[in-house]
């Protein structure tokens, strides 16, 4: 099994490139990092604590 992240965009990100984040999936955690600066170490947080976010960023409004 690869142990190598496959990051990826949201879908709401610009085609400019100039203010995403990229996302990458494991089943233990979900990492985070600064699409400008794809070497710097990302931001990990927990699985649960990710569906926990974006639970509650769906419902606040923009």
């Amino acid at each position: 099994m690869s142990t190598e992240l496959v990051w990826f965009k949201s879908s709401y990100s610009g085609s400019g490139g100039d203010n995403c984040v990229e996302v990458a999936l494991h089943p233990d955690a979900v990492h985070v990092r600064d699409s400008k600066d794809p070497a710097r170490h990302p931001l990990t947080v927990p699985a649960t604590a990710w569906s926990d976010f974006a639970a509650y960023a769906s419902t606040v409004e923009s």
